[in-house]
């Protein structure tokens, strides 16, 4: 009988000493969350005492919403307001693609003017030519006329009219050089010209170098740096200047270069820019109230209440913690001498003396600690005296629990556990087998925005 009993008791104990490492070092642990609000401000409410349940998004502090609303509205007039100086903007720079439009035709305008002008002075230089003949005509009639008086082939009053033909001619010729020296003048041209050459005379880019054209040329660069438009050198002719503003577009369509030219104004950037930063703004203030609204971020039980309605309180400023009752495993500290054993996956069956001998939680190995527990410690152990005795060192090792109802057997976290881990069993699930957890993958490219 005696046999038996050993038989019955003893093997199956030695057994299962050889087939499952277990510590007593174990115990519950477990995501806390410190709830801090994201605003300062005084608090109105505290919906929640210690050890209440809540889940996540329920509302749990309220601070007082008023000086967040006048913020908000006077964020939103701010808004209105750039919108407004965003259309004061397009409409003035709608004005300046006008003005710059109209400069562009004047200054073709003035392009043809001094054309007309030098075409006037040929014109002119043209009479000029025929009064010299008229007056070279009138002269030799004269001299035969006079010749012929003195033996009375012709009389007085012939002699006269040959007279006054010649002084009328001479008269004309005078007019006409005169025609001809203010047409030269209104073209920036002398007068006369230095070395006696044809007064038709003018240089090949008159109408370029004119000042009505260069004035008008300059008006219309004015108003092109108000639409930010620069030319590639001041020194460009007129002709030079409107083929570059016209290359502008392949095309050459004047259209799209001002649909352009009015998009891109520094104005309206600038009013744009201003509106952006008054929506953002606009948003941050939005953000801010929706933040008086302290809400719990995961699903759990409040502790260590620390806030009461009338307190101010500042952005970050801890009001309580939210202990989580999903989110938990076990931290069971094994001897460096029970590590060739355990490996990633291996099941393992947990004992906690809350519920006594009636219930046994199923768990699985997920990882171990890169460090034991002295060299994590607040003042880790220092060896380098020589002074050295070897103590057996303890490892933590991760334990998930496996199907946990928090809601049906919940476990608090501190409990002890005592884990019995299944060495002789085959590691399952991922990374089975190993002792490190696999680097994740990289993360996708994000698209420039």
């Amino acid at each position: 009988m005696a046999l038996a009993a050993i038989l019955f008791w003893v093997v199956p104990m030695v057994i299962a000493s050889l087939s499952i490492a277990s510590t007593d070092d174990a115990y519950v642990n477990g995501h806390l969350t410190f709830v801090a609000p994201r605003v300062g401000g005084q608090v109105a409410r505290v919906l929640v005492d210690d050890n209440n349940r809540v889940r996540k998004g329920d509302l749990i502090v309220e601070l007082d919403k008023e000086p967040y609303r006048v913020q908000l509205a006077i964020k939103q007039a701010a808004v209105e307001s750039s919108e407004a100086d965003l259309a004061a903007a397009q409409m003035s720079i709608r004005g300046q693609v006008a003005q710059a439009r109209s400069l562009r035709f004047k200054l073709g305008h003035a392009v043809d003017d001094v054309n007309s002008q030098a075409a006037l002075l040929r014109s002119r230089v043209a009479g000029l030519e025929q009064s010299k003949a008229a007056l070279v005509l009138a002269q030799a009639e004269f001299e035969r006329t006079k010749g012929l008086l003195a033996s009375h082939a012709v009389s007085k009053d012939d002699f006269d009219q040959r007279e006054n033909a010649l002084k009328a001619a001479q008269a004309q010729q005078n007019q006409a050089l005169e025609s001809v020296y203010q047409s030269r003048v209104s073209l920036g041209l002398p007068s006369k010209t230095p070395d006696g050459t044809d007064l038709a005379t003018m240089p090949a880019d008159l109408e370029q170098n004119v000042s009505s054209v260069k004035q008008v040329q300059a008006e219309l660069l004015q108003a092109a740096a108000q639409l930010g438009i620069l030319p590639s050198s001041y020194d460009l002719s007129p002709k030079d200047m409107l083929a570059e503003f016209i290359n502008k577009d392949p095309d050459g369509n004047i259209d799209r270069i001002y649909a352009k030219v009015a998009k891109e104004a520094p104005a309206q950037k600038q009013a744009a820019a201003k509106l952006e930063a008054a929506r953002r703004d606009l948003a941050q203030a939005e953000l801010n109230l929706k933040y008086c609204d302290v809400r719990a971020e995961i699903d759990g039980v409040i502790t260590r209440r620390n806030v009461n309605p009338g307190n101010n309180v500042q952005p970050g400023q801890s009001l309580m913690v939210i202990r989580s009752l999903s989110e938990i495993w076990v931290d069971a500290n094994f001897k460096e001498t029970q590590l060739a054993d355990l490996r990633i996956g291996q099941h393992v069956d947990l004992h906690v003396d809350m519920y006594g001998k009636t219930k046994d939680f199923q768990g699985r190995i997920s990882g171990f600690t890169m460090g034991t527990g002295s060299t994590l410690a607040l003042l880790p152990a220092q060896n380098a005296t020589g002074n050295f005795i070897k103590v057996v060192q303890r490892l933590p090792v991760r334990i998930d629990l496996v199907d946990y109802n928090a809601d049906k057997d919940p476990l608090f976290v501190g409990l002890s556990v005592e884990p019995r881990v299944h060495i002789k069993e085959a590691p399952t699930g991922p990374n089975a087998g190993g002792y490190l957890q696999p680097l994740p993958p990289e993360p996708a490219a994000q698209p420039k925005p």
